[in-house]
């Protein structure tokens, strides 16, 4: 993860080769507007951006990206070496663990029972989560959680109002915004097209919280 912002370190740099901001505009071809609003963090640069400031500043591109690297000097090649895009981060650098992945939940089963494993996934160890579960519907694509995703659950009993929780609704788990107030519980969904899911008096019995939504997962699009 970065240590650092752009604008830190690009503000860092300017200081480094006592350079002003006119003279990177000059240089670069950005406006002085424009390398205000970086120096502000304003704006996030763009790939080409940062492979031209870093070229002129002499510095390596990971390090003004803000990753705890050394300043170092600028390459041309660096940034294929080790960070293929500015939105990715290297997994490999990530200490990993296996969450297991819950298939249907029976009531009065313990939710980590052997018989409702599916399968293990791996998760970055800084996620703190008990299981996962399948997104199935597009129920919640308002919360860019798409059918097919793994959203993974922190087990709780309970939550706080207008979070993602995972919620056990007789044998089935439905993950839904949760909202409880006197004897009435709304599961809403983050799709407009699905009606929230009101319950009330007896119902509430069938009505369990079992986690906290905490991340997810999803295959990057092309």
């Amino acid at each position: 993860m970065p240590k650092a912002t752009f604008a830190e370190r690009l503000n860092e740099a300017l200081q480094a080769r006592n350079m002003t901001a006119a003279e990177l505009s000059k240089r670069s071809g950005a406006s002085e507007g424009l390398i205000s609003g970086y120096r502000k963090g304003a704006y996030s640069a763009k790939q080409n951006r940062l492979d031209n400031f870093a070229q002129i500043l002499d510095v390596s591109i990971p390090w003004l990206m803000g990753y705890d690297v050394p300043m170092g000097s600028y390459d041309g090649k660096q940034i294929d070496k080790s960070f293929p895009a500015s939105n990715l981060i290297p997994i490999a650098e990530l200490h990993m663990k296996k969450i297991p992945l819950i298939g249907t939940i029976a009531c009065g089963t313990p939710i980590l029972a052997e018989e409702n494993i599916t399968d293990y996934i791996d998760a970055p160890g800084h996620i703190r989560a008990d299981f996962a579960l399948m997104c199935r519907g597009d129920s919640m694509i308002g919360a860019n959680i798409r059918s097919g995703d793994i959203v993974f659950i922190r087990q709780q009993p309970e939550v706080c109002n207008g979070q993602i929780a995972a919620v056990l609704v007789g044998d089935e788990a439905t993950l839904k915004r949760f909202y409880h107030s006197g004897n009435t519980v709304t599961l809403l969904a983050e799709n407009p097209d699905v009606a929230p899911l009101t319950l009330s008096g007896d119902e509430l019995e069938r009505v369990r919280v079992i986690g906290l939504a905490v991340a997810f997962l999803h295959e990057m699009e092309a």
